[in-house]
Parts: C-alpha cells; sequence; structure tokens
C-alpha cells in the first residue's frame, strides 16, 4: 500500500494530486493520502460554481475556489481541516458508491481516541447528530477514488459564510449541496492534541486497519512535474473551476445616488448567452447596444472589467461608474 502525508496547502496543486494518483500512477496498489488546504471552496463537479459560493466574501477574506473531479456538495477547506483519500480498485460493491467501506476505518479510528461518530444519510460522518465529514466518490476505468473531509479545528464562522449564497438571485442548474449543522472534532477529545498530531495518529490506525506496513512514500521530480502539469491545464483554470458550470440565470441589482441598476444574465458554459438592463439611470446611448455587446463575453469579474474600459460607461450609464456597475454584477 502506498501511503503519505502531503506537505502542499495550495488546493489546486492537492487535487491534482489526487487525478495523477488515480490517472497516471503506474501501480495496482492501494493508496491511502491525508492533505490539508489553505482556506478553500470545493465545488462538486456537477454543481455551478456562483450558485455554491458567497463570491464577495470569498474574495474579501482570500478563500479560494476550485472543481474536483467527484460529485456531491461544495464543501469548505481551511487548514483545521484534515482531507483523507483512498485509491483502489473497484471492486463493484453493489449498485452505487459504496461510502461505508471508505468512512468505516475513519469511524473506527476515532472510536479509539473516544469519539462517536456515525455514518449519516447518503455521505456524511456525524458526532451528536453534527455533520463534521462529507464524503465523495469518482470512478476512473478500474479504480475508484474515495476523499473525505474533517472538520478538526476549522473556523466554523467562515464555513457557513462561505457557502452562505441568496439564492432568490439566481436560478441554477445541477447538484445543489444541502446545508447541515457542522461541528469539530477537537471539541470531543477527552485528550487536546494539534492536528498535526490528530493526522499522523490518523494515518497510524488507518495503516493498521488496512493490515499494511506504514512506510510513508515520497513523492519524486517526476511526479512533481506530472502533478504541476495538471495543475496547469485544469485547476488553475477558469474554464474548470468557473466556466464550467451548468446554465443558469442570474439577476443583480443595486440601488446608487445616481439611480438604480439591474442586470439579468443568461450564462451557459460561463458566456453571456444574453444580457438585459434596466434602471432610473440616466444614459445618452441606447442601453440595447450595450446588452448586444456583453452577448459572448465570459462571465467572470476580470472579463467585465476589461471590457468595460472598451467602452464609454458614461455614455450608457451616466455618471455612474464601472467600478460601481462591477459592485452590483459580483456582489
Amino acid at each position: 500500500m502506498i501511503n503519505f502525508i502531503g506537505t502542499s496547502h495550495d488546493p489546486h496543486f492537492n487535487l491534482a494530486m489526487e487525478e495523477y494518483f488515480i490517472k497516471h500512477f503506474a501501480t495496482e496498489d492501494d493508496c491511502i493520502i491525508l492533505w490539508q488546504n489553505s482556506p478553500v471552496v470545493v465545488i462538486g463537479k456537477n454543481q455551478n460554481t456562483l450558485a455554491e459560493v458567497n463570491y464577495e466574501y470569498c474574495k474579501t477574506h482570500n478563500i479560494q475556489v476550485v472543481r474536483r473531479l467527484s460529485g456531491g456538495g461544495a464543501v469548505y477547506h481551511d487548514l483545521g481541516n484534515l482531507n483523507f483519500t483512498y485509491i483502489t480498485a473497484n471492486n463493484h460493491d453493489g449498485i452505487g458508491p459504496n461510502f461505508k467501506k471508505f468512512t468505516q476505518p475513519v469511524i473506527n479510528a476515532l472510536a479509539q481516541l473516544g469519539v462517536v461518530a456515525e455514518l449519516s444519510g447518503r455521505n456524511d460522518i456525524t458526532i451528536d447528530g453534527k455533520k463534521f465529514s462529507g464524503n465523495a466518490q469518482y470512478y476512473y476505468k478500474d479504480r475508484v477514488l474515495h476523499h473525505g473531509t474533517i472538520l478538526y479545528s476549522s473556523d466554523l464562522s467562515m464555513v457557513q459564510n462561505a457557502l452562505n449564497v441568496k439564492q432568490s438571485k439566481i436560478e441554477a442548474k445541477g447538484v445543489k449541496s444541502v446545508r447541515s449543522r457542522v461541528t469539530n472534532v477537537l471539541d470531543y477529545l477527552t485528550t487536546k492534541a494539534t492536528i498535526n498530531e490528530f493526522m499522523q495518529t490518523l494515518m497510524d490506525s488507518l495503516m493498521i486497519e488496512a493490515g499494511a506496513d506504514n512506510k510513508p512514500y515520497v513523492l519524486t521530480p517526476e511526479n512533481l512535474i506530472a502533478i504541476k502539469k495538471i495543475q496547469t491545464q485544469r485547476y488553475d483554470t477558469w474554464e474548470w473551476n468557473f466556466g464550467r458550470s451548468p446554465k443558469f440565470n442570474l439577476k443583480q441589482e443595486k440601488r446608487f445616488e445616481q439611480g438604480t441598476v439591474e442586470f439579468y444574465f443568461d450564462v451557459d458554459n460561463g458566456l453571456i448567452n444574453a444580457c438585459n438592463i434596466f434602471g432610473d439611470f440616466f444614459g445618452k446611448q441606447e442601453i440595447s447596444e450595450l446588452e448586444a455587446k456583453m452577448a459572448g463575453l465570459e462571465f467572470s469579474e476580470a472579463a467585465v472589467t476589461e471590457f468595460f474600459k472598451t467602452i464609454n460607461v458614461h455614455d450608457y450609464f451616466g455618471k455612474l461608474t464601472s467600478t460601481e456597475l462591477l459592485t452590483c454584477i459580483f456582489q
């Protein structure tokens, strides 16, 4: 069995690492990896990013947003959260994902520390009815990747705020996250430990449960080059993290001293199909001209910012500035 504790906290790298090990690493051995991310919201494969993320809050608090290969809902990671990954042969254990097979060793490890946890619902692990672990799976050829979170000492206010989206403003297709009451494992430990100590204890327990020697694998320079290539081609890109979102309609409005503005967007594959703009602002040019110009534009703050530089905003919106319009669209 291959096992190691990741040293990178870059979520783009870590998700690329998972993809590398299930798709490109030449081995039939099982893998167990423990790893951590700096603050990030990780989006499920079939989710609409803007429908899951409090974009303004994440931007203000330097919380990254990355899409993963597996399905399921959005989850928040920080350095108080521990992620575990199993990669193994797909033994076709019944119809659909077998979450119990991979979560039970974690539950058993926590039991040895005096923490009573259980698999709840489809893919959560809970303590006293409160969620501390969300799990998801990804299948590739004859292999399965199971990964899950463990909230150990996370900032739970960040968890709630980063995922707090005003759903009334967005009509999105795709899988929606189910919000649950959350908790940290640390609160239930009688003997407190740092997350690094807990991580090592967990790895030791998982390896004993698997009946394997705990001889950690070390990533080679060749591994690192391959992982970085995957990261650059997929996980670092706007197209993957935002553009891949299912089609959605979005309404944004804001009142300024110079008037109220309403934007209505129809977005597909990350591109603006149609845009309608309303409000009581004063402009010289027909707003329909601007609506037509915005069709086909990438729906991202960077792209819209660059677009506004190519036009005279005051011709369409009077005294309103491009900065004010951007706060309306991407608030």
